[in-house]
């Protein structure tokens, strides 16, 4: 186990929390698959309610040049493999001009950051595995800004190209993303007023910037809320996510727990098997840092979940699934067949659908505690297409 980051602002401990929302985090442990563990949550999280969001960034959304909701795609051939009603696929190939649904927090942080600023930053920085870096430099290009982008190892080539190629200045950081993270933020202090740190996760005295990037997530969360009214469905019963930092994870949480909700759904994330930082955490009870190696999940091949998503993930949250790059791998062809370029971090969703949900022996316990039917409607959100990580495609053919 290693020191969590950065390494003079970050203690890997659960008391940071925001003591008024902290759960207990039980280490309810269930088999899932062929052995590799998942995490079940506890019997009230359905019931817990998050703070209320500050803002919607949905109307800001919606006036930036190019924006349309993404496809919400209906799948039945997963359905009847799933055992369940309905399944819906969030397709986040193609967000305003990006392969990935990072944009939206990135965009929605930089507008609230730069308001009412007399002299803007004239960088943005950030660390990243890939999708988060770019929609910074993206943002950072339509405002006249530049943008240094801190890489680490394991990174996809073609995900670094598409970073200088949008005019960003890359670093590439020998070690993990928690090492990148930690340049970032040096970086950024190193160039005082002149640069302004953008990065999708919290620490003590870093939460403003990420609460932002969570609110602009929400904007995915509307959409759905509106195609699935469109089809007639009142919600979803499952929805899983992805999970890094767990940015993604407090946005979706703070979606379906928000004051006032009936009905919520069930709500799962996905983290890849050497990365499950988000499941360590909470069969710990709180919050941890652990040794990562490299996976075609890059984007969420972190080892340290944020400090604001914490009190989320150990109270509202029903399951945290691991999955190995082989069953992201398959889930991404899946996908593609049926019409959905993933990338290996947005076909996780599948991956961790398809574990929590067999029906084999000694798998049942946890498609029980989660409450899938039959009837069930599930929303996987796919988070980024095979443009922004190819590493799930299948090598080409000689």
């Amino acid at each position: 186990m290693t020191d969590a980051l950065p390494a003079d602002a970050i203690s890997p401990s659960a008391a940071h929390a925001d003591a008024a929302l902290t759960g207990a985090a039980p280490a309810g442990t269930v088999p899932a698959g062929d052995g590799w563990p998942a995490w079940a949550g506890p019997a009230g999280a359905r019931a817990w309610r998050a703070p209320a969001l500050a803002a919607s960034p949905l109307a800001f959304h919606r006036s930036l040049p190019g924006y349309r909701p993404t496809v919400l795609a209906d799948l039945p051939e997963l359905a009847a493999e799933l055992g369940a009603g309905r399944v819906f696929v969030k397709d986040e190939s193609a967000r305003l001009g990006l392969p990935a649904f990072k944009i939206l927090g990135a965009s929605w942080a930089v507008e609230q950051a730069l308001a009412g600023r007399a002299r803007p930053p004239a960088t943005l920085v950030t660390a990243t595995d890939g999708n988060h870096g770019r929609a910074v430099a993206r943002v950072a290009g339509q405002r006249g800004l530049a943008a240094r982008i801190m890489i680490p190892d394991g990174v996809h080539p073609s995900a670094v190209a598409a970073i200088a190629a949008e005019g960003a200045r890359v670093v590439r950081v020998s070690g993990s993303y928690d090492d990148a993270v930690r340049h970032a933020v040096q970086d950024a202090a190193a160039a005082g007023g002149d640069a302004l740190l953008i990065q999708d996760m919290a620490w003590p005295g870093y939460t403003e910037i990420p609460a932002w990037i969570v609110e602009g997530y929400t904007t995915m969360l509307a959409e759905i809320d509106e195609q699935l009214a469109a089809a007639g469905i009142a919600g979803p019963g499952l929805v899983v996510s992805p999970a890094g930092v767990g940015s993604l994870a407090q946005a979706v949480i703070a979606h379906y727990r928000r004051p006032g909700i009936t009905g919520p759904p069930a709500l799962a994330c996905a983290e890849p098997a050497q990365a499950a930082c988000v499941q360590h955490s909470l069969r710990a009870g709180q919050l941890v840092t652990i040794e990562t190696t490299e996976s075609i999940m890059a984007g969420l091949n972190c080892g340290t979940p944020s400090t604001a998503a914490w009190p989320y993930l150990s109270s509202g949250l029903d399951a945290a699934v691991a999955v190995t790059d082989a069953e992201a791998r398959l889930a991404c062809a899946d996908l593609a067949r049926l019409g959905v370029p993933a990338g290996p971090c947005g076909a996780a969703p599948l991956a961790a659908a398809r574990r929590a949900l067999a029906t084999g022996p000694g798998t049942a316990g946890l498609r029980r505690h989660l409450g899938v039917t039959s009837e069930t409607v599930i929303v996987l959100l796919c988070t980024e297409g095979s443009a922004a990580n190819p590493a799930g495609s299948p090598p080409a053919q000689p």
